[in-house]
């Protein structure tokens, strides 16, 4: 039986456990709040509050997610009491002395973190802001300061908008949680970087994904589940072209769910796991839903509701949930809502789920009925052009608007309005990031007048959406290339031998008429008879020598390169 209350002005869950005590304190901050240029800032928060607890026997954890933020203790009930107690102290006086050493801890933790698959999922469907915010590196951490990190504690790591839930037979004495007062922080609503769904986008070679946003309903958790088995059953068991074929079920907001579906692959059979996961889906849209996937998922989630029940595994997503303004539903609420679910209900959530679609694959899914998502901008603005350098080919635009980068079958487009972030290096270059998520790169190295450029975007772009890069190495600075005169190509056999045969006539042919004509034009000045006869062979040897030599230069580039091939720009 879980049971509400209260501790210093947070709200809490509590539930009985058959092993040690568990707690956990929640606040409603995630990286779906935080502007890129200040990616990070809820981790370093996390991260700066933990080092506080110090070195302990007993487990104790944080995790910074999409939505929330998590501290999590397992113990005796006074190590509970001294972790909680001590991390809301820690929010209330930060150890700013850690600053710097805790950037680079969250830097190297970066370095070895794996992308998921649901990154690129955020990235095309909501574009840099909010819920696509976490496709993105923490790249705001270098600008962050002690003020910035005040603010945020301000306004999200306070008493309303935080979340308690303890494990045990009863709430552990001692209990303080003195947090500042604040108010509480709704969801964001979700953006949109999609014109229309269903949509496509192109992916790495050897995964299909696919994913949607449903409204949040036990019936959206049993077609989560019968499309796992499925795509399992069709891509694993009966094809074999996939070794993991899986969903996942992700609630959102207060009210919706995303449903994540993956299947691995040769990169040779992606086009076929495509069409197979485009075929589960249609199946399910089309209503041919068979009963016995729908009776087996819901047996098995009934006996992992119970199971979870005795060890009060449901408490940390109850108290999550409160915060988001679901209601809290007991085992049997639960259960009930799940039995009651048909194939129908499933078939339901599956015509809107395609509706809401959104497929990344390595070919094009567009012959399925979903629309190529934009890779590009549909404009670009107007202003001062700066010509590329060298192999560079594309032009870069400033304007008052934006930057534009302008290419023939490419054209990229970042308005200062909607400019989110901008990374600066001290060499010059700029990357500015829209809200939509197209980039558009600026380095006065690769255009002519690059340095006037830089400093129109610099002087257009607000100084709290850049953030300071550290110096580039030279080999890590672009450099236009320029087109080599050099052949790459080698000579084919048939190459040389021509090659060979064009020396044996063009040597002979050059050392006769190249000899002849120097002796004539010498015995003009020993022999006066026959001047103009041995003018007009001298000059007839001329012309032939010439065509001698161009013909032997011709026959050694042949031996070495092949024949002649024109230039093209």
């Amino acid at each position: 039986m879980i049971k509400k209350f209260e501790v210093g002005g947070v709200p809490g869950l509590l539930a009985p456990t058959t092993g040690p005590m568990q707690a956990g304190l929640a606040f409603r901050v995630g990286f779906t709040d935080e502007p890129l240029a200040k990616r990070g800032i809820t981790h370093l928060i996390e991260h700066l509050s933990l080092h506080s607890v110090g070195v302990a026997d007993y487990h104790y954890n944080g995790a910074t997610g999409v939505e929330f933020t998590r501290f999590h203790m397992q113990g005796a009930e006074k190590d509970v009491v001294a972790f909680l107690n001590g991390v809301c102290a820690a929010l209330r006086d930060l150890p700013m002395r850690r600053l710097a050493v805790e950037k680079e801890v969250l830097e190297a933790e970066a370095h070895g973190r794996s992308a998921s698959v649901s990154e690129p999922m955020w990235l095309w469907r909501h574009g840099a802001r909010d819920y696509g915010a976490g496709a993105y590196p923490e790249w705001g951490l270098p600008s962050i300061t002690e003020d910035d990190l005040r603010a945020w504690v301000a306004r999200y790591f306070t008493r309303e908008n935080a979340v308690l839930w303890v494990a045990g037979d009863a709430v552990p004495a001692g209990l303080e949680l003195d947090l500042p007062s604040g108010t509480r922080q709704p969801l964001p609503e979700p953006s949109s970087a999609l014109p229309v769904t269903p949509a496509c986008f192109g992916g790495s070679p050897g995964l299909v994904a696919w994913d949607t946003v449903v409204p949040r309903s036990a019936a959206s958790s049993v077609f989560a589940e019968v499309l796992e088995r499925m795509l399992f059953r069709e891509l694993r068991q009966e094809s074999g072209l996939s070794y993991a074929a899986q969903t996942d079920y992700q609630p959102t907001g207060r009210d919706r769910v995303v449903i994540t579906a993956a299947a691995d692959c040769l990169p040779e059979n992606s086009g076929a796991v495509l069409g197979g996961m485009v075929d589960v889906l249609a199946t399910l849209r089309a209503g041919r839903v068979d009963p016995a996937d729908v009776t087996a998922v819901i047996s098995k989630r009934v006996e992992g509701l119970r199971h979870a029940e005795e060890v009060a595994a449901r408490l940390p997503g109850l108290a999550v949930g409160l915060l988001a303004g679901r209601d809290v539903l007991d085992v049997d609420e639960q259960i009930a809502g799940l039995t009651a679910v048909t194939p129908a209900d499933v078939a339901a959530v599956a015509a809107g789920a395609w509706a809401n679609g959104l497929i990344m694959a390595p070919s094009r899914a567009d012959w399925a009925g979903f629309a190529i998502a934009p890779p590009e901008s549909l404009r670009a603005v107007t202003g001062t052009e700066f010509k590329p350098l060298g192999d560079v080919t594309a032009r870069l635009v400033v304007g008052p608007e934006g930057a534009s980068l302008v290419e023939p079958h490419n054209l990229l487009t970042v308005r200062f309005d909607e400019c989110v972030l901008m990374r600066a290096w001290p060499d010059g270059g700029r990357q500015l990031i829209g809200a939509d998520g197209i980039v558009v790169w600026a380095e006065p190295t690769l255009h002519r007048g690059g340095r006037e450029a830089v400093k129109l975007i610099d002087a257009a772009v607000p100084p709290e959406r850049v953030v300071v890069q550290a110096i580039r190495n030279p080999e890590q600075i672009p450099q236009p290339r320029t087109r080599s005169t050099t052949p790459t190509t080698t000579a084919s056999t048939s190459d040389r031998v021509s090659g060979i045969l064009g020396l044996i006539v063009f040597w002979p042919l050059t050392l006769i008429f190249g000899a002849l004509g120097a002796l004539l034009f010498l015995s003009l000045s020993t022999d006066a008879e026959d001047v103009e006869y041995t003018i007009v062979i001298g000059l007839l040897c001329i012309p032939v020598t010439i065509i001698g030599i161009i013909g032997i230069r011709r026959s050694l580039y042949r031996m070495r390169y092949g024949p002649r091939k024109s230039r093209q720009r």
